[in-house]
C-alpha cells in the first residue's frame, strides 16, 4: 500500500525561527518515516513581497540548507525549490480561473500583508490562495500540515478542487488539513500574543535558528513575562510566561504540570536561563551541520535538481491531466516542417531545415512523417548503409 502524500513548504524571506522549527519542521522530521513528503522553499510565494534578487537566492540556499540540517533526509523526502518545478505557476494560472474574486477578498492574509506592505498592494498577493491550492493539488496531497491561522487557505484549496471535480470529474484528491497533537505555536518574545514572525521588527521579539548562543541567552532574559514571578501555564491571564512553557515543553517534552513544579521555588530569571539553555542545547547541533552546508554548493545543488526532477514527475501528470479536461491542446512528438519558414521543429529542440540544410533538401518527403527516434536512427544510419551499399557492388565488380 502506498504512502499517503504530504505537502508543506516555507517561504524564502527572512530568516528561519525558531517558531518555524518547533511548529512546523521539527514535526515535519517526525513524518518522513510514515508519509511521503513533499517539501518546498516556495520562492515563487516570496515575489508578493519586494526583495533583493541575490538576499532572495541565498535566502532560498540557507532554507534548503536548514531543512537538511534539522534532519530532513533528502533520500526520504522530496525536497525542492518552488520555481524549479514549472507545473506550479502555470497550474496557478489556470486554477486563477476556478476561483472567484469573492473568495480571494475574503482572506485574512491578504487584508493583513496588505495594512503590512500598503505601497505594494499587487495582483500576485490577491491571488496568492490559487497558487498554494496548485502547490498542494499538483501532488494529489492527501494531508498538509497546517496551523490554526493557515486554515482558510485549505478551505479556500479544498472548495478550488471540490469546483474543478464537480467540472471535469475526479481529478484532485481533497487535501485535508494535518495538525500534530504535538506541534507547538510559538509566539514573540515580546508580544507573546501573535505568532513568532521572520518578518519581525523587533529583533527581541524572535529567536532566530542562527542566532548564536549568547544572543539567545539575551533575548529570552527580555523576554516579557509578568509580576506574578509564578511560573504557571495560562494562555490568557499570562500569556509571556505561557509561552516559554510552551518552548519549554517542546525541547524538554515535559508537561506544563511537570514544569509548574521543577520551578514552583523559582524566580521567572531562572526559568527565562534554563529555557535559552534548552533551546541552545536544542539548535547547536543544527547550527553546526547548516554551516558546513552552507560551503558545499555542489552538494546543494545537486539536491535541489533530484528533488525538482522527482517532484515534476508527478506535478507533471497531474497539470497533464487538468489541460486534457479542460480542452488544452498538447505538443505533438512529431517532427514538423512549417511551410514558409526557416526551421523546423520538435519537441526537445529546433534545427535548420532550409534550403541551406542539404539532409532537408534531400529528403523532405522522408523526413515529413517521421518521429524523433526514427529521424535520429535514420540519420545517423544512413552514412552507413551508403558505404555498404557500395561496398558490395565494387566487391561484386568483375576484375
Amino acid at each position: 500500500m502506498s504512502k499517503r502524500i504530504i505537502l508543506s513548504g516555507i517561504q524564502a524571506t527572512g530568516k528561519l525561527t525558531l517558531g518555524n522549527y518547533l511548529g512546523a519542521i521539527d514535526n515535519w522530521v517526525k513524518m518522513q518515516e510514515e508519509y511521503d513528503c513533499y517539501y518546498m522553499i516556495a520562492n515563487l510565494h516570496s515575489l508578493t513581497v519586494r526583495n533583493d534578487p541575490e538576499t532572495l537566492r541565498n535566502n532560498t540556499l540557507k532554507i534548503l540548507s536548514m531543512y537538511i540540517a534539522a534532519g530532513l533526509d533528502p533520500e526520504k523526502n522530496t525536497i525542492f525549490i518552488q520555481s524549479q518545478v514549472k507545473e506550479h505557476a502555470e497550474l496557478g494560472w489556470i486554477l486563477d480561473c476556478y476561483t472567484y474574486m469573492g473568495e480571494l477578498s475574503r482572506m485574512t492574509q491578504f487584508k493583513d500583508k496588505s495594512a503590512k506592505h500598503a505601497d505594494n498592494i499587487n495582483a500576485g498577493l490577491f491571488t496568492y490562495p490559487a497558487l498554494m491550492a496548485a502547490d498542494i493539488l499538483l501532488y494529489q496531497a492527501n494531508l498538509v500540515p497546517v496551523g490554526q491561522d493557515q486554515m482558510q487557505h485549505l478551505e479556500i484549496t479544498r472548495d478550488i478542487a471540490e469546483r474543478f471535480n464537480n467540472l471535469y470529474g475526479k481529478t484532485f484528491v481533497i487535501p485535508e488539513g494535518y495538525v500534530r497533537k504535538s506541534s507547538a505555536k510559538i509566539m514573540g518574545l515580546q508580544n507573546p500574543t501573535s505568532k513568532m514572525s521572520k518578518s519581525a521588527t523587533n529583533l527581541n521579539d524572535v529567536i532566530f535558528l542562527e542566532d548564536e548562543p549568547e544572543v539567545i541567552l539575551k533575548k529570552f532574559k527580555k523576554a516579557v513575562t509578568d509580576s506574578d514571578n509564578k511560573v504557571k501555564f495560562d494562555v490568557e491571564n499570562k500569556p509571556g510566561v505561557s509561552n516559554l512553557m510552551q518552548i519549554y515543553s517542546s525541547i524538554t517534552l515535559k508537561t506544563m504540570e511537570e514544569i509548574e513544579k521543577e520551578f514552583e521555588n523559582s524566580g521567572y530569571g531562572a526559568f527565562k536561563t534554563k529555557v535559552a539553555e534548552a533551546v541552545v542545547k536544542k539548535i547547536e547541533p543544527i547550527q553546526k551541520k547548516y554551516k558546513e552546508l552552507l560551503t558545499n554548493k555542489e552538494y546543494l545543488e545537486k539536491i535541489y535538481t533530484k528533488g525538482a526532477e522527482k517532484a515534476r514527475k508527478l506535478a507533471s501528470k497531474t497539470l497533464e491531466d487538468v489541460k486534457e479536461r479542460i480542452g488544452i491542446i498538447k505538443i505533438a512528438n512529431k517532427i514538423t516542417i512549417v511551410k514558409g519558414t526557416k526551421m523546423f521543429k520538435t519537441k526537445a529542440k529546433t534545427m535548420d531545415m532550409t534550403n541551406e540544410n542539404p539532409v532537408a533538401k534531400k529528403y523532405p518527403l522522408y523526413l515529413w512523417n517521421m518521429s524523433n527516434i526514427e529521424f535520429l536512427i535514420s540519420f545517423v544510419s544512413m552514412p552507413l548503409t551508403f558505404y555498404l551499399v557500395f561496398y558490395t557492388i565494387l566487391e561484386k565488380k568483375p576484375n
